[in-house]
Formats: structure tokens, sequence, C-alpha cells
């Protein structure tokens, strides 16, 4: 039962995307229209053309003449049914266009939350692989679901028009395959479901392998990760034969009772012919119309299956469409241009639930102040940054920038302020030049080759094919962990922030390097108020305040000498670094 309202609830949601191509649905109907009606005038002209035969003189003439208007309708047949299929195709692909451009805009809305609880390669599949399977099955019901609903009430006119009789025989056994057909469908939606799950679920664990080749290899566990693909492969391919069995039942099913249908109106037929009811021409047309009206029903059985399917799809790409988006922001005012207050008072934050992390944290950071944030893996480092760009809300307590609320101003506003620099590094499938360039897209030469100067990538990139034009592939491509490490920072050293997140921002990067880029950092954060997050606490000895975290709570704080002369968890940490 919640199958069918779930596909009954996602068959609405097409359609009314659908109803916006209203015109072209129209066209398509009317073609089909037309297709139907030629295809169906053949018959009669065959007929016509059998009983002319026995005619006498001037047979073959009529015979000619029956023979060149059947080519005629044939030919303007296959152009109708070819331009119709054109309209469904255009129909079919915009529909899942707009499904596709909705599901790719709401991804970049989607709180934080969602996309570290959710696997990569399940979002790549809803957009990709079930976006292509709904088109197919929307394209199929397009082009077969109409003309076959046309050729059962045209087929159904003509013979009642030749022989009412006869015609009852049809119509009392050919619903016979559409309970046949429905009872299939209706048990194949929640298998086809599970089959794109499993298609997902497979997705994910090949995405996950690409990105972790490296690893993978490193640390010699391909055979369990072939291992572990084995088993999706056998779960999808339990899932698939299952819906696949079941669904092809229909159309054999239907065919069964559609032969007993053609048998039963030949022998009825040729009994009524005998006797003089219907004449041999006629009868060849009863035969046809016999076999047009039966065909539709083996198709749009077919069709019923496939829309299972697509349906099956399209609810999953529905339910990413219509995932709960960050709240909207585009009514409150903007964050100006900040000097660098920021405070935390009474913050509250978990990720679930019944885990706490942060409770009743407190922090005032005055403008230009260095801090830096320091303490085991964790308690709370990271989780403390994206709570101040507000990739995360806080549970409880307020943070401000300049006195300002960061959750009554625009997200956009606030990140601007920022200048972050991480330990993971991200670079597009573009050139040096734009990916230095994403947060000042109108940067000049001049001013990207300093910035690349100030975060001593220039080097590295002088030596490449291109220099600045050289394109680089999805994560960097051949780069070095370091040297994308350096055009990140590079990114910072152009837009120049008023305030700076460096999260682990040299952990990747040679000593020799990281004592010019400490340098860099240090002219850089100079009248900036800085958050630096660092496991080698030997690069924070300069920071204004070090924040010493455990378990969420700040429970050190003051300058490097204050905290080793305190002989407290800091010097503890401090030393452990050193001691061997």
């Amino acid at each position: 039962m919640a199958d069918r309202k779930s596909n009954r609830g996602t068959l609405e949601k097409v359609l009314r995307h659908i109803r916006r191509y209203r015109l072209l649905l129209l066209l398509s109907l009317l073609l089909g229209a037309v297709s139907v009606a030629f295809t169906l005038l053949v018959p009669v002209l065959i007929g016509e053309a059998i009983d002319a035969m026995g005619t006498g003189a001037g047979w073959l003439e009529l015979v000619l003449a029956y023979l060149f208007w059947i080519a005629l309708l044939s030919v303007a047949t296959a152009l109708a049914t070819w331009l119709m299929n054109t309209v469904n195709n255009r129909i079919s692909y915009h529909v899942v266009r707009d499904l596709r451009n909705r599901a790719f805009a709401r991804i970049g809305k989607l709180p934080l939350r969602y996309l570290d609880s959710h696997p990569h390669g399940d979002i790549v599949s809803r957009v990709i692989a079930d976006a292509d399977q709904f088109a197919e099955g929307l394209l199929l019901g397009f082009s077969q679901f109409f003309t076959g609903a046309l050729t059962i009430i045209g087929t159904l006119i003509f013979m009642l028009v030749l022989h009412p009789g006869v015609t009852l025989i049809v119509v009392l056994l050919t619903p016979l395959s559409l309970f046949v057909a429905r009872f299939v469908a209706s048990r194949t939606y929640h298998m086809f479901r599970e089959q794109s799950d499993a298609r997902a679920a497979q997705t994910a664990l090949i995405d996950e392998m690409i990105g972790a080749g490296k690893l993978v290899q490193a640390f010699g566990v391909e055979e369990e990760t072939l291992a572990a693909f084995d088993e999706t492969n056998k779960v999808l391919e339990k899932k698939s034969l299952r819906a696949v069995f079941f669904s092809s039942l229909t159309n054999p099913s239907t065919r069964f009772i559609n032969s007993v249908v053609y048998a039963g109106v030949a022998l009825v037929g040729a009994f009524t012919v005998v006797s003089g009811g219907m004449t041999v021409g006629s009868l060849s047309s009863f035969l046809s119309y016999a076999n047009q009206y039966t065909k539709p029903f083996n198709e749009i059985s077919g069709v019923i299956t496939e829309l299972q399917n697509a349906l099956a799809c399209a609810g999953r790409l529905f339910e990413l469409i219509e995932e709960e988006p960050e709240s909207d922001d585009t009514a409150l005012p903007a964050l100006p241009p900040a000097r660098g207050a920021v405070a935390l008072d009474g913050v509250h934050f978990a990720y679930t639930p019944d885990r706490p992390l942060i409770r009743d944290f407190c922090l005032s950071v005055k403008p230009g102040q260095r801090v830096a944030i320091v303490g085991p893996t964790g308690c709370g480092k990271t989780t403390l940054i994206n709570l101040l760009e507000r990739f995360y809300d806080v549970d409880r307590g307020v943070i401000t920038v300049d006195g300002t609320d960061i959750r009554a101003v625009t997200r956009h506003s606030l990140r601007e302020n920022y200048g972050m620099v991480l330990q993971e590094t991200w670079l597009r499938h573009a050139t040096i030049r734009e990916n230095i360039a994403m947060g000042l897209p109108d940067a000049t030469d001049a001013e990207i080759e300093q910035a690349a100067r100030a975060s001593h990538a220039h080097g590295f990139i002088s030596r490449l094919p291109q220099g600045y034009d050289t394109v680089i592939g999805e994560e960097g491509g051949s780069l070095s962990q370091g040297q994308k490490q350096l055009l990140c920072i590079a990114r910072v050293m152009l837009r120049l922030p008023p305030m700076l997140i460096l999260d682990e921002a040299t952990s990747s990067i040679d000593t020799r390097t990281e004592m010019k880029i400490q340098e860099a950092f240090a002219r850089l954060m100079q009248g900036r108020t800085s958050f630096i997050v660092a496991h080698r606490l030997s690069t924070i000895r300069e920071a204004d305040v070090i924040l010493v975290m455990r378990d969420g709570n700040v429970i050190e704080q003051g300058t490097h000498e204050e905290l080793l002369a305190a002989h407290g968890f800091y010097h503890t940490l401090y030393h452990s670094q050193f001691e061997a």
C-alpha cells in the first residue's frame, strides 16, 4: 500500500513537470492520432482490394489504385510517427533536463550536514543514472502509451462497423491482458526501487575507491576492495534479476491471451464468412484489426513495467530535489567588511543529538588577534571552524562578528569576510590561473602572479608546460599534495580577507617551504583576526592567544610562554612532540 501511494505521488509530480510542455504534448497527441488513423485505414483498403479481385473485368486497375493509396498512407504514417517520436524525445529530455537542473541547484543549497551524512556516489547516482533510467521510461511511455490507447479505441470502432458480434469476443477476452499486466506491475515497483538503491550503493563504492586509489594500493587492500565490490555486484544482480524476472512475465502472459483472442476471432470469422455474414476481405480487415487491437495491450503492459522502473528512479530523484535546503537568508542584510571582533557565547553543538561535542563554549577575540586552537584529535577544533563560517548552525548560544549575530546576516557576506585554507585541498578542472582566482574572478594576471609568489607557488607553476595556463585535472591531477596546498594558499593571498582560518594549512609542505610560508602568513595576519588550527605546536608559538581544547571545551587559554609555565595539558602536548 505504501509503495502504491509513493508511486501515485511520484506520478503526480512527473505530470506537473510535463504540464509546462503541454503545447508539445498536444502536438504529440495530434501526430499520434494522425499516425493511428492512417494505420487503421490501411486494413480497410486491403480488404477492399481483396474483395475487388472477384469483381470481374477491370479488377486489376482497381487493385492497383488501392495499392497506391495503401503506399501513400504508409509513407504518411511513417512520417507522422517520426515527427511524433521527435516531439516525444524533446518532451522527455526537457523534463529530465529540468529535474537535473533542479537537483543540481538543490545540491548547492543543501546543508553540509546532509552532504556529510550521505555517500557522494549515491547523490551522483540519483542525478545521473536515475535520471537516465527515468528518461528512458518516460520516452517509452510517450511513444507507446498514447498511440496504444488511440489504436485500441480506433480499432474497436472499425471492428464494430465490420461486425458487432465478432467484436464482442475481442472485447470480452482482451481485458484479461490488462488484468495480468496490472497484477505484475503492482508488485514490481518496490523491486525496481531496491534495484536503484543497490545501483546507488555500487556507484558510491566505485566513487570512493577511485578517490582513494592511492591508499588502496598503498595499504594493499585490493583484494578486500574487490570483495566489497563483488558483494555489491551480487546484491545488484539479485535485485535486478528479481525485478526483471517478474516484470518480464507481463509480455509473454499478455501475448498468450492475445493469441487466444486472435484464434477465436479467426475461427468465428471463418464460420461467419461461410454463412455469408461477412466477405473474405472484411474478415482479412477484421483479423488485422484484431491483431492491432491486441498489440497495444502488449505494448502498454511493457510500458507499465518500464514506468515502474522509471517512477522508482524518479522517486529517488524527487527525494533529493525535495530535501530540506538551508534556510533562505536572501532577505537578511549583508555583513559589511568586518573589523574582526569575534565572540562565542554559551555555544552548544552536536552532530547527533545523543553525542554532544561542544558544550557552553565561550570565547572573545579582539580585532587583529591571532588565535591558535590546539588539542587532541576529535576535541572539536575543526567543528569550531565549521561553526565560525556557519557551515553548521549552533544548537544553542550565539556567535557574533563585530557584535552582529552571524545568523542575522547572509551566509555569503559572512564567508566573504573569511579566507580559509584547509588541510584537505580542493581544485577544479581548470587552469592554474582560474583555480587561484576562484575567490576573485576579476583579478589581473599581475595580481595572480603576485599572490603565487607570496605563497611560494610561482616556482613550480613556472616549470609547468603552459605555466599559469596549464589545465589541471579533477582534484589537482598530477600535482603533489604540497603543490595543491600552495595553490589554495595563493587563493587567500589574492583575496586578502579581513579574517583568516588556517586549518593545518601547511601540513603537506616541506619544512623549508613551510618556514617561508609562515613568514608570508605572519605578514598576511598583521591586522587580521586569524584562527589557526595546528597539530605541530612549533608553528603557533607567536599566536596572541592559544586555546587548548579537550572534549569540546577550552581547558586552558593563554600565550605560549604562559601555558608552558602553567605545566598543564598544553605543556604535556608540547613536550610530547620533542621528547622522542
